[in-house]
């Protein structure tokens, strides 16, 4: 035991883990636990009696803090500038969610005077790491507390019998099957059948889509329009990126729209396998990326995807609050600038397909990309661009028929 720590902020979901580090604190540093829930937008059905839970498993007090407008405005704006995708097909949806959270729970120990901050995050997840670094880059001067490394309880079972033995009561089971994470981006399924990578996914891990079989057998189009690379309107309706959200995460989802199955290399550097659903957030990045191939040249769109890919590794590794975040937001707003135009994106049977798309800025021309006679390219020039192009390769030839002919 130790005396170190007087008063903790714990991020409080009300789940099984959670419920169970509140005494377990309160017993092992004798301290004060406040509970901090985030509504990063999982549902009401998740926060209903999240603090009177809280309360009864021992917290002195609970707060719950909507930092919906904030996930939306700081991460998911300037993630979808640069529409990045983790190992190719990842859109970070936990990932996404975790500055924001750390952020407001750093910002409620300072205004509280807690001298420590607690997560129920695993020895084995990449959370840990996300959560922790943005305490260090923050509050530097608070205490952390991991219980997952610290404590002997390994088990759902051993967590519900410590809970039964102090009489603190839990609505959770030692059956359950499924690990899940959800924000308003996405949500996300792991454990069960998913620990082995040969079993398809039943149904029952699935919880916003519909199956592709069981999906309409109609196709679905909407409109998005996009001021600077953020939208600006839905099917002609203007709206915010939250509504937006909101809106193609129930469309998009009925037609099994942003179902994915991976298996994915953790920070830690384990590997594991985890199920997402993220609907209306593979219909955003399409469009988009939609609308950049009409305005984005060669060299900028090249730019664009490294981007995307610096950007995917640093979200997913918990790098948010750092000089390389700023750089690369401030490179993605640059290329941004043209981003403006609409994009109608076909929803059908699991895909997402751009099937228009128009922009007052497009770098396409008809009078240059026709089939048809026209007056502006003479084809008989690509003679001297060709070979102008091709003249490493022709000096090389020459070199080895000369060395050849020796």
């Amino acid at each position: 035991m130790t005396n170190s720590v007087n008063h903790v902020v714990l991020a409080y979901s009300g789940g099984l883990d959670t419920s169970a580090i509140i005494p377990w604190l309160k017993e092992h540093y004798r301290c004060k636990v406040t509970a901090f829930v985030a509504d990063v937008g999982q549902g009401e059905d998740e926060l209903i009696g999240v603090e009177e839970k809280a309360l009864a498993s021992g917290a002195s007090d609970c707060y719950v803090v909507d930092l919906k407008d904030q996930l939306v405005d700081q991460v998911i704006k300037p993630y979808l500038k640069t529409a990045a995708v983790y190992e190719g097909q990842y859109l970070l949806g936990t990932a996404l969610a975790r500055p924001v959270i750390a952020q407001a729970q750093v910002e409620l120990a300072l205004k509280l005077g807690a001298d420590a901050v607690a997560h129920g995050c695993t020895g084995k997840g990449n959370d840990q790491v996300r959560f922790e670094s943005t305490y260090a880059a923050l509050a530097p001067q608070l205490s952390v507390i991991a219980p997952w490394r610290e404590w002997q309880l390994r088990s759902r079972q051993e967590l519900l019998d410590y809970l039964a033995e102090r009489n603190i009561p839990c609505s959770a089971s030692a059956t359950k099957i499924y690990s899940r994470d959800a924000n308003l981006w996405h949500i996300s399924h792991e454990g069960g059948e998913l620990e082995d990578p040969w079993c398809e996914p039943s149904e029952q891990v699935w919880t916003w889509s519909q199956s592709p079989e069981q999906a309409p057998d109609k196709a679905a189009y909407v409109s998005l329009s996009f001021n600077a690379g953020e939208v600006s309107a839905l099917d002609g309706q203007p709206c915010d990126t939250l509504s937006a959200i909101t809106t193609l995460n129930s469309l998009a989802a009925e037609h099994s729209v942003g179902r994915i199955d991976i298996v994915e290399n953790r920070l830690v550097g384990m590997k594991s396998r985890g199920c997402y659903e993220t609907p209306a957030g593979t219909v955003l990045v399409k469009a988009l990326q939609g609308l950049e191939s009409l305005v984005l040249d060669r060299t900028s769109l090249r730019y664009r995807e490294q981007i995307g890919q610096d950007f995917a590794q640093l979200l997913y590794d918990g790098r948010w609050f750092t000089p390389l975040r700023e750089a690369l937001v401030a490179a993605a707003d640059s290329l941004a600038k043209n981003m403006t135009g609409e994009v109608v994106v076909k929803l059908y049977k699991g895909q997402a397909t751009v099937t228009q798309r128009r922009s007052p800025h497009s770098l396409y021309s008809n009078a240059f990309a026709t089939f048809d006679e026209d007056n502006v390219y003479q084809q008989s020039d690509a003679a001297g661009f060709i070979r102008l192009y091709s003249l490493s390769s022709r000096i090389r030839a020459l070199h080895q028929q000369q060395a050849g002919g020796n």
